[in-house]
């Protein structure tokens, strides 16, 4: 097996079948179909069932996959190292919204005050897509609160967080809520795919209680500004929220015996060499306070 074999495999996945793939690649369709031949002969396994016209990738094609985006990416990433050794490789760094609007810059700020000279990458977006990225090596770590699926990729806790529920301080009554009020409140919450929005929904199923969702943003920011408007209520980061409560923007409010209480991770793929700035910015996190 060549380089080139494993680059058309992940074409061909990418892509979605053999003509796609050879269009991207400009090469042919038949080339492209002899070297899928060819792997499957040399495993000795189906990588694709081919239904109809349609291809679908096989649990075989799927472990080969994993290891084709590596094997190619550290080819890439060896190449670039020798062509350009004077330079290092630039740290590629992800954070959710939620880590990224709290914690993320701070630690960036330190990394680049350790290491001066190192170039850094950073992406802030969901834990799915964050996910997706670490897997597709476009990411050397990631900061995330959600779930993290992929048994590649290894996850380490560095800090505990809290939602609260927000809610504008002239809506709120002076009882309270209960439990058998929440499902009267319009509630505003994250996009589906983020951490936030995963626990939230969670812990309010595991307590069996009912909410109405009458929005759904891709930022902490919004969701503040629609509550404190009275616009609905919300479950996000104490973090985020303290600075608006101490303000009397906003004001919290709790629910008996239903917490929601989860854990930042340091994630990366199981067989990432960790540089020293990747080994830096995991310190740094550690360390965090």
């Amino acid at each position: 097996m060549t380089l080139r074999h494993f680059q058309i495999f992940i074409a061909v996945c990418d892509e979605g079948g053999m003509t796609p793939a050879a269009q991207a690649l400009h090469i042919s369709q038949p080339s492209i179909s002899q070297a899928v031949r060819e792997m499957e002969e040399h495993y000795h396994v189906m990588l694709f069932e081919r239904l109809g016209k349609k291809l679908f990738l096989t649990a075989a094609g799927q472990e080969l996959l994993h290891s084709a985006r590596h094997i190619v990416s550290l080819t890439a990433r060896t190449e670039k190292n020798l062509r350009d050794f004077a330079s290092a490789a630039p740290i590629r760094l992800g954070a959710t919204l939620s880590i990224g609007e709290s914690i993320f810059i701070d630690l960036l700020t330190q990394l680049k005050k350790a290491m001066p000279e190192q170039e850094i990458y950073s992406r802030i977006h969901n834990t799915a897509s964050l996910e997706s990225a670490l897997l597709r090596d476009e990411l050397d770590a990631a900061l995330v609160e959600g779930s993290i699926s992929s048994e590649y990729l290894s996850q380490l806790p560095f800090w505990e967080d809290e939602l609260v529920f927000i809610v504008a301080p002239q809506l709120l009554p002076p009882e309270g809520f209960t439990k058998d009020s929440l499902v009267q409140l319009p509630f505003i919450l994250r996009e589906e795919g983020s951490g936030t929005r995963t626990l939230f929904e969670q812990v309010m199923n595991q307590h069996h209680l009912k909410y109405r969702v009458i929005g759904s943003y891709n930022n902490t920011e919004s969701i503040r500004q629609a509550v404190a408007a009275g616009l609905g209520v919300s479950a996000i980061s104490r973090r985020l929220a303290d600075n608006d409560i101490a303000a009397g923007r906003l004001a919290a409010f709790t629910i008996p015996s239903v917490t929601f209480k989860r854990s930042f991770r340091i994630v990366h793929h199981k067989n990432k060499y960790l540089t020293r700035g990747l080994n830096t910015f995991i310190r740094l996190c550690q360390e965090y306070s």
